[in-house]
């Protein structure tokens, strides 16, 4: 039997970076881009960039 070797997976490493990263990052770009006109939407996008980055980091930390 072969065995199954596995090649270069740098790829993937990036991909998960990215899924744990990149949605808080914009998040917070929005929420500063609309703070001064609407400092409630700002404040929940705020909250839901750091909820995301706080479970992103956990279960995709986690699986790595």
């Amino acid at each position: 039997m072969i065995a199954l070797e596995v090649g270069n997976l740098d790829g993937l490493v990036v991909l998960l970076f990215l899924i744990m990263l990149a949605p808080p990052i914009i998040l917070t770009i929005i929420g500063f881009a609309v703070r001064k006109n609407n400092p409630i939407t700002a404040k929940v996008l705020f909250i839901l960039a750091a909820l995301y980055l706080v479970i992103g980091l956990g279960i995709c930390g986690n699986i790595m």
